[in-house]
């Protein structure tokens, strides 16, 4: 069985969920006690696509300002990215477009799937679909998704899953 590794990036503002989005997609379970990722922390998860053994690299950049200037260093080679926001938090959206000049700086064309968070707090939401959806078509993101953390999709294991496909082919 042939092996690759695949790096995937997880970006966007500090506290839309990216740290327990990836605990959550690696371990199978849920967890509000999550810390600050300082700087950058990496996941891996094993994956079987088709005939090919994958490891998937995920990438959980911190999302605070005072730790961007340590990211640019970690794009390079990735295949991916999901970029969150938090739906009950338009500011979340404010420096998008750093996000994406950061996760294309290697690839201008890499995949980004477009993630708004906390999606199960409906009362709160402050960032309407057709917002988000400008957005999508602004910067090209593969897809834009909703999503709830704590029952966690199955589109995001198949958005991992495409991704591997695509680069295997």
């Amino acid at each position: 069985m042939k092996k690759f590794i695949l790096k995937i990036l997880t970006a966007g503002e500090g506290g839309v969920g990216k740290t327990t989005l990836l605990h959550r997609y690696v371990e199978g379970k849920f967890s509000a006690e999550t810390r600050m990722t300082i700087g950058v922390e990496f996941f891996l998860k094993e994956v079987n696509v088709n005939s090919y053994h994958c490891t998937l690299q995920l990438w959980d950049f911190g999302g605070q300002q005072r730790f961007r200037f340590l990211l640019e260093s970690y794009v390079l080679g990735a295949k991916g990215a999901l970029l969150l926001f938090d739906l009950t938090r338009p500011m979340t959206l404010e420096k998008l477009e750093d996000w994406v000049t950061l996760c294309r700086r290697g690839d201008p064309d890499l995949p980004i799937l477009f993630l708004g968070t906390k999606n199960d707090l409906a009362e709160d939401i402050m960032v309407t679909d057709d917002y988000a959806a400008e957005f999508q078509e602004a910067f090209n993101f593969f897809d834009y998704l909703l999503i709830n953390i704590i029952t966690f999709p199955a589109p995001i294991k198949h958005y991992y899953y495409q991704l591997s496909i695509i680069y295997l082919l």
